[in-house]
């Protein structure tokens, strides 16, 4: 890929189209992800707890860490988004040239994200007053939230997204 088709693909409109609202569901669905797998590992640490007649249950104190692991871990992986994001067709790229985040950038990233959260979602309204509507933990990370098939796209030169052709007047 050379420099000018990559900074025509970050400039292409189809990369944040919806790209707010399925955010929101993204979140939402990794959400009870992450509720399901804190639900399994304190059953698992509660019993283990248990046969170990109570020494096994400082490791309740690890369960916070799940979150934020992962993440940090889909994040930084080969697809660089979350089951939620994957099933919501997004991706986390980096802002300049949108390739895969380092892993410096993920953990800003969910860092960003957890205290953000914590300090109440209002911080997320960001997202409304800046370009390729960014959060704020997406800035400092420097990373933007794209629609996946746009990006493939954008990056190959393609001219179709999902299933319309562009001039076709439906795109």
């Amino acid at each position: 890929m050379n420099i000018d088709s990559t900074s025509h693909a970050v400039d292409d409109a189809r990369l944040i189209e919806g790209v707010m609202f399925r955010r929101i569901w993204a979140w939402l669905i990794d959400l009870l992800l992450v509720a399901g797998i804190v639900a399994v590992l304190w059953v698992v640490l509660v019993g283990f707890g248990l046969l170990t007649l109570g020494l096994g249950l400082p490791l309740l104190g690890l369960l916070p860490i799940v979150p934020l692991a992962y993440h940090i871990l889909f994040v930084a992986g080969s697809r660089s988004a979350t089951p939620g994001q994957t099933m919501m067709d997004l991706v986390v790229r980096r802002d300049q040239d949108l390739g895969r985040p380092s892993l410096l950038q993920a953990i800003l990233f969910t860092a960003g994200l957890w205290l953000t959260l914590g300090a109440g979602v209002v911080w997320l309204a960001a997202a409304l007053l800046t370009t390729r509507n960014r959060t704020l933990h997406d800035l400092v990370s420097g990373v933007v939230v794209v629609r996946s098939r746009a990006l493939n796209g954008a990056l190959t030169g393609a001219a179709d997204f999902g299933n319309m052709r562009r001039g076709s007047g439906y795109a």
